[in-house]
């Protein structure tokens, strides 16, 4: 009879609770099932794309050989590369006024949003079809007959930012020790066309840079 009491006082007593107060007042044991309990997993830290960096010229005919197939890289790699060009400027050399030239251009397109969409465009115009591209009039031209608003194409052109790219890309060229173009970094390794075994190879030789190691 005292056990009985006993029970029924206790029934009582957790029917007063408020909902879920008798399920907290029990030791918290997890166990398998549905009132198991497992901390929630943490996402893992998606890997950080590489950079590939690519030192070129609009009128080197090894770059232009190598972008349709560097563009074809790059989107295969797009989830784990990431592609930036540099314009090469060869301090004191004979054609440094047209890569100034050049690589305003090139800054001026990066700045617009337009640079990747334009690069082959660019080389067609300068390699195939010999237009002079390294004056602001000049350049202005042939930007508006790719569909640029040639306001904003000329005060991008004019920017400070993209004279002050233009000026340091003689540095750049410098600083990473570029003796032949098309040359593509990827941290501490490079590619040439003379390194790879020619510019079709130079591809190839990317996926061993960017391979996991």
């Amino acid at each position: 009879m005292k056990l009985l009491r006993t029970a029924t006082a206790l029934a009582v007593l957790t029917a007063g609770l408020a909902p879920g107060a008798a399920a907290a007042a029990a030791p918290d044991v997890p166990r398998e099932g549905a009132h198991a309990v497992h901390p929630a997993p943490r996402p893992r830290a998606s890997a950080q794309p590489r950079e590939a960096v690519e030192f070129f010229w609009y009128g080197c005919r090894h770059c232009a050989q190598l972008e349709p197939s560097l563009e074809r890289w790059a989107a295969g790699h797009h989830d784990d590369v990431v592609l930036r060009r540099i314009p090469a400027v060869w301090p004191d050399g004979p054609d440094e006024r047209t890569q100034l030239g050049h690589a305003r251009l090139y800054y001026t397109l990066e700045r617009l949003g337009v640079a990747e969409r334009l690069q082959a465009a660019v080389f067609r115009a300068v390699r195939e079809q010999h237009t002079d591209l390294t004056t602001e009039d000049r350049a202005a031209a042939w930007a508006l007959l790719q569909g640029l608003d040639a306001t904003a194409f000329r005060a991008a052109y004019r920017s400070d930012e993209v004279g002050r790219l233009t000026a340091d890309a003689s540095a750049q060229l410098v600083r990473n020790r570029i003796t032949e173009l098309p040359t593509v970094l990827v941290g501490d390794e490079r590619t040439t066309p003379t390194s790879a075994g020619g510019v079709d190879r130079i591809p190839a030789a990317l996926d061993t840079m960017v391979a996991p190691h």
